[in-house]
């Protein structure tokens, strides 16, 4: 087989149009053209030599967001290194066992830091600033394999135990390509990246689409919902792209600067990561934003898309659309046969975009994928007659009521539309009767009751009497990820708790 070599976009737009803009860091309010960040990213290929770093190492970076990470992962991967963003919102004892798995050379960090591993050196996101300022561009390295692995990003942990997805460079050209298709993204593209760098949308489908367009991205600190909502209405920055996960959407539209008509270039806000229920996208629509939601995972990027036609997006509002072009999904039952269109079953995927396996975990990739090479997602999606792909839930949270298969995130659909909801989280537990019932999890909305009796009416409205939950709970806030994810497994626990109580 012909080996494929390792892309590099900066290095390509540094010639085809050196004087373009291609960042812009918030926090620094420093600009770099094509060729000013090429030439730094050879100048951090200088530093990390300097540092001892050569193929296969590891460089962890512990960090809020910034064009340096973008320059010290670029220059990793010229290198052949390896990058591995590590997510700050992390305990010390829980960061400690990542930088163990990983076992890095080099360790950049903002703040604090755990025990680290034997041979692991630290320096600060300053130090890396100021050495790569001082440096001298180093001679251009021979490209490496696009196989090699390029990036470990750990999972978002929504079941409690991370794991370390092995990203090559050929799965970042894909998840680009993939997006810039579904996305329409040209080379006048500006993207605003406040997800965070140690989640696969902050670290790739918010840098490689515009990277490869030659287009322009502004990297922010972090999300702050004002913030984000000025930059969005700026004519200065112009933002046509934006991702966020559907509570960053809710934090947008409750922040008291909301004022979507000002976002005059905008695209569409792109959603995923967790469910964005019809109700949710077609209120966004009526505002004039186009909500596109999509679906992907840390092991396969950019899967899903819907496309931008308003129309399109009211009529299948509720689905994660259709795949990348570089991309190819079955939806299989319990044998890994292939259901007819209509019928639910798990998305399996295959592709250029896939992960080929887990950091010292190679017993992952025989549970993870099918004998014949295609990754097992564990989320439940069904095809409609015109090849859309709704996700129905994750597997593991659909429950068994009297026999039947209750999907959580149809409740939650349904909840969601209660005027008193704002967030809601339902979970399968024990029953003596029907085996398992649904627990609902409310946050209500500022002022608002959700009382229970009203509740279950609501539900009986709109979905099936089995799939009503038994008991509603009102709680401040739902665990999440730093990604936005709802840790269910933590419900679950508590849930598990107060019934010993």
């Amino acid at each position: 087989m012909v080996d494929v070599i390792s892309p590099d976009p900066v290095g390509l737009h540094a010639r085809l149009r050196p004087a373009a803009l291609a960042c812009i860091d918030l926090a620094t309010d420093r600009r770099w053209t094509y060729r000013e960040l090429d030439t730094d990213i050879q100048r951090a290929v200088s530093v990390l030599q300097a540092e001892g770093i050569g193929k296969g190492e590891r460089v962890a970076v512990l960090a809020r967001n910034s064009v340096y990470q973008i320059i010290l992962q670029q220059a990793a991967m010229r290198l052949g290194a390896i990058f591995v963003p590590l997510n700050w919102r992390l305990s010390l004892s829980e960061l400690a066992l990542l930088l163990k798995d990983c076992g890095p050379a080099l360790l950049y960090t903002d703040d604090a830091v755990p025990p680290l591993p034997p041979g692991c050196r630290q320096k600060t996101m300053a130090d890396l600033m100021a050495d790569v300022h001082a440096a001298e561009p180093a001679p251009r390295c021979a490209p490496h394999s696009g196989h090699d692995t390029c990036i470990i990003l750990y999972t978002s942990g929504t079941s409690g135990v991370p794991k370390g997805a092995l990203l090559t460079s050929q799965f970042l050209l894909a998840t680009a390509v993939n997006f810039n298709i579904l996305g329409e993204v040209d080379t006048g593209c500006v993207f605003l990246c406040d997800s965070p760098m140690f989640h696969v949308i902050g670290i790739v489908t918010q840098i490689w689409p515009p990277m490869l367009r030659g287009g322009t991205f502004i990297v922010s600190s972090g999300f702050q919902p004002e913030a984000t909502n000025d930059r969005l209405a700026s004519a200065d920055f112009g933002v046509t792209h934006y991702f966020c996960v559907p509570q960053m959407a809710d934090a947008l539209r409750y922040a008291p600067n909301f004022q979507p008509q000002k976002w005059t270039k905008l695209k569409a806000l792109f959603t995923g990561g967790a469910p964005n229920p019809a109700s949710n996208i077609r209120w966004w629509l009526e505002q004039g934003v186009r909500m596109v939601d999509g679906y992907g995972m840390t092991e396969t990027g950019t899967t899903l898309g819907m496309p931008l036609s308003r129309d399109v997006l009211y009529e299948k509002a509720g689905a994660a659309g259709l795949p990348g072009p570089l991309t190819s999904i079955r939806i299989v039952d319990e044998d890994e046969r292939d259901v007819p269109d209509g019928t639910a079953g798990q998305i399996l995927v295959y592709g250029q975009n896939v992960t080929p396996g887990y950091w010292n975990r190679p017993e992952e990739r025989g549970r993870a994928f099918t004998a014949d090479g295609w990754i097992k997602t564990g989320d439940i999606g069904r095809r409609d007659e015109d090849g859309y792909i709704t996700i129905v839930d994750r597997l593991k949270d659909m429950f068994i009521s009297g026999g039947e298969n209750v999907y959580p995130v149809e409740i939650e659909a349904a909840l969601i539309q209660h005027p008193a909801v704002r967030e809601v989280a339902v979970i399968g537990v024990a029953d003596a009767r029907w085996g398992e019932v649904g627990l609902a999890f409310i946050v209500p909305k500022s002022g608002q009751t959700a009382d229970p009796d009203d509740l279950t009416r609501h539900c009986q409205s709109l979905i099936a009497r089995y799939k009503v939950p038994k008991e509603f709970r009102v709680v401040e806030k739902l665990p999440r990820t730093a990604s936005g994810k709802i840790q269910k497994h933590i419900l679950a626990r508590e849930a598990q708790a107060m019934e010993k109580a």
